[in-house]
């Protein structure tokens, strides 16, 4: 179930799937939104993945699962990613 907050979207770039998240509230947590694109199956997941520096928030690793992304944030993750967008 996705959080009420957002709703998220897949669009296709050549052979890319770049995951879009589009917010109704003002931010979205790291470990929601790899959730909420279908990146991770759980929340222990996310948790793991975010701990083993696995994660990079707009180039740069985030160790914080409860990391808020804004609108322009851009998540690689797994070699996928997620673009935050208002």
């Amino acid at each position: 179930m996705l959080c009420k907050s957002l709703r998220a979207l897949d669009f296709k770039k050549g052979n890319e799937v770049m995951h879009q998240i589009i917010l109704r509230e003002d931010y979205i947590k790291l470990g929601q939104a790899l959730k909420a694109a279908g990146l991770v199956d759980t929340g222990v997941d996310a948790k793991m993945d975010i701990k083993d520096g696995k994660v990079k928030v707009n180039g740069v690793v985030e160790l914080q699962r409860g990391k808020k992304l804004y609108d322009g944030s851009i998540v690689d993750y797994n070699g996928e990613q997620i673009q935050v967008v208002k």
